[in-house]
C-alpha cells in the first residue's frame, strides 16, 4: 500500500519513516478499494512545519523579485511537462475523469503564470514633494507564514490558486490538503522543490480537525486561506480571526441558473448538463439550480433529461467515461439519502440514479445522473449543498419571483441568466446577490487576472482568491514619510503642532 507522509523542509517528514500514530485511508473511488495510508499529523507535526516555515521566511521575504520569478518560471514549465501524471493522481483518488482533471490542472497553471507576472502587482507608489522637502513611498510587504487549507474536489487547482501567490509575495506557506486526496498536492511540492524553491519555503501536513485547529490557533501564522463548506468556513474563519490572523474563507454555494422563455433552450439545456454534472457535480461552481420561468420549464425539462440520459459514466481513467464516482462512499450515501428525501417532499423525480452501478466496479462510489423537477424551496434537497449530480429544477412564472428565488439563498456564490434580452441580462447582473455572474455562461469563473469568490454564506473575510485582491491578502501595506534636510540649512527648532503639508 502507497504511503503518504508530510513534506518539511523540502522532502518528505522523517524521510519516509513511519512518523505517525494515525493514518487515514485513501481510497479509489471507482473500486472502492483502500489504496493509499496518509499521515494524520498531530500538534507536534504541525509546529515542526510552522517553525521550518518561520525560519525560511527570514531569508525568502529578503530575496529579490528576479529570483522568485525565475524560480515560478522553472516551476510553470515543470508543470506543464508532467500535467498527465498531475490528472493522473487527481483520478485516481478524487474520481474525475482525465479530461476533467487536465482542465483543472490547467486552470491551477493560469495563477501559477499570474504569479511569474508578480513583480508589477507589488511596485510601490511614490509622492514626491509633498511637502518641503517631504517624499511619501507606499509599499506593500509579505505577512510571514501563511496556511493554506484546500477541499478535496480541486485537490490540485485550488492548491495553485493559494500558495503560487503568496510566496511570490515573499511568504512561506503551510498547506494542508484535504485527506481524501493527497498525493497531487506532494507531487506538487516535489516539483516545487525541483524547481528551486527554498527548503521550507512550502511545506505540507496532511490530517483532520486536530491538524487544523493547531494551524488556526498557531501564533506564527499570520494568515489563513480556506476553501471548503460553509459550516467548515464559518469555522475557520472564526477561530482564526480570534487569534488575530487574517482570513479568507471561501465555503459552500447552492449556484442558480435562471433560464427565461425567450432563452435558446438548447443551450440552456447542454448548459444545465455540463455545469450540473461535470465532475459528479462535486465543483463549488456546479449549477444545482435552474429557475425557470414562466414557459420555459415545459420546455427546458425534456431536453435536459434526454441529454442527461446519454451522459456515459465510469471510471475515470476510461477515455470514455464523461462522469465519475462521488469521492467516498459515505458522501455518495449522503447524496442519495437527499434525493429520496426531495421525493418524499414533493419533488418530481425525473430522473434517479440511486441505483445506478457499474459492471465490474459495484463497489465503486457510483450515483447516477439525477433530475428533479417542482422543487419547492423549503425540501431539504433545495436548502441544503448537495454536491453531487443532482439538479434541482424550480418553476417561477416571472423574472421578479425568479429572482426572489435566487436571491433568497443564504449561499451567493455565483448565479447565472440564460436569455437574448439584453435589458434582462443587464438588469440581473446588477440585481443578483452573488459574487460572480455568468450571462449565457453556467459556471463564471473568473480568468487568473481577475478575482474569485462570492457573497453572503459562500465567502468569509473581505479578500477574494487570486487576482488583485490576492495581493492584497498576501502582504500588507507600509507608508514611509521621508526628508533629507539640507546639510547647511539650520535647525529650526521644536514645533509641538500637528504637522501640516506647506
Amino acid at each position: 500500500m502507497k504511503t503518504v507522509t508530510h513534506w518539511i523542509g523540502g522532502k518528505p517528514y522523517g524521510e519516509g519513516s513511519s512518523t505517525s500514530d494515525t493514518w487515514g485511508p485513501v481510497t479509489d473511488p471507482a473500486t472502492g478499494e483502500v489504496t493509499t495510508r496518509v499521515a494524520m499529523a498531530g500538534p507536534d507535526e504541525v509546529d515542526a512545519a510552522v517553525a521550518t516555515a518561520k525560519e525560511a521566511y527570514a531569508t525568502w521575504r529578503t530575496s529579490s523579485l528576479a529570483q522568485r520569478t525565475a524560480i515560478l518560471f522553472r516551476y510553470r514549465e515543470l508543470l506543464n511537462a508532467r500535467r498527465d501524471d498531475l490528472a493522473a493522481l487527481i483520478t485516481a483518488e478524487q474520481g474525475k475523469v482525465h479530461a476533467d482533471a487536465l482542465g483543472e490542472v490547467a486552470r491551477g497553471l493560469e495563477i501559477v503564470e499570474l504569479a511569474c507576472g508578480l513583480g508589477m502587482a507589488l511596485k510601490g507608489d511614490t509622492s514626491t514633494d509633498v511637502s518641503a522637502d517631504v517624499d511619501v513611498t507606499s509599499v506593500r510587504q509579505p505577512l510571514g507564514v501563511i496556511v493554506g487549507i484546500s477541499p478535496f474536489n480541486f485537490p490540485a487547482m485550488i492548491s495553485m490558486w493559494m500558495f503560487p501567490m503568496a510566496i511570490a509575495c515573499g511568504n512561506t506557506f503551510v498547506h494542508k490538503p484535504s485527506s481524501k486526496a493527497p498525493s497531487a498536492s506532494m507531487l506538487l511540492a516535489e516539483l516545487a522543490a525541483e524547481a528551486g524553491v527554498p527548503d521550507g519555503v512550502l511545506n505540507i501536513v496532511h490530517g483532520d480537525e486536530i491538524a487544523v485547529n493547531a494551524l488556526l490557533d498557531h501564533p506564527d501564522v499570520a494568515a489563513v486561506s480556506f476553501v471548503g463548506s460553509t459550516p467548515v468556513a464559518r469555522h475557520v474563519y472564526g477561530r482564526a480571526s480570534a487569534s488575530g490572523k487574517r482570513v479568507q474563507a471561501l465555503g459552500g454555494a447552492k449556484n442558480h441558473m435562471l433560464v427565461l422563455p425567450d432563452a435558446d433552450l438548447d443551450a440552456a439545456a447542454d448548459a444545465a448538463v455540463t455545469a450540473a454534472y461535470g465532475s459528479a457535480g462535486q465543483r463549488c461552481m456546479a449549477v444545482s439550480v435552474v429557475v425557470a420561468v414562466g414557459s420555459a420549464g415545459d420546455a427546458l425539462v425534456p431536453r435536459i433529461a434526454e441529454r442527461a440520459a446519454k451522459v456515459k459514466i465510469g471510471p475515470g481513467n476510461d477515455p470514455t467515461s464523461e462522469m465519475g464516482p462521488l469521492v467516498t462512499r459515505a458522501h455518495r450515501d449522503e447524496v442519495a439519502e437527499r434525493v429520496a428525501g426531495a421525493a418524499a417532499q414533493g419533488a418530481d423525480v425525473v430522473l434517479d440514479g440511486r441505483d445506478f452501478t457499474v459492471a465490474g466496479l459495484e463497489n465503486g462510489h457510483w450515483m447516477g445522473i439525477t433530475l428533479l423537477d417542482k422543487v419547492s424551496t423549503d425540501s431539504d434537497v433545495y436548502r441544503n449543498e448537495i454536491f453531487g449530480p443532482v439538479l434541482c429544477v424550480l418553476r417561477a412564472e416571472t423574472y421578479e419571483e425568479a429572482m426572489e428565488i435566487v436571491n433568497g439563498s443564504p449561499f451567493g456564490n455565483a448565479g447565472s441568466i440564460f436569455t437574448r434580452d439584453g435589458g434582462a441580462a443587464r438588469r440581473f447582473q446588477l440585481e443578483v446577490e452573488t459574487g460572480m455572474v455568468g450571462v449565457n455562461v453556467p459556471m463564471p469563473v473568473p480568468v487568473g487576472y481577475h478575482s474569485f469568490g462570492g457573497w453572503k454564506d459562500s465567502a468569509f473575510g473581505d479578500h477574494r482568491m487570486y487576482g488583485s485582491e490576492a495581493v492584497h491578502f498576501y502582504t500588507r501595506g507600509k507608508v514611509i514619510t521621508s526628508r533629507w534636510p539640507d546639510p547647511a540649512e539650520t535647525a529650526a527648532g521644536p514645533d509641538l503642532g500637528f504637522p501640516a503639508s506647506r
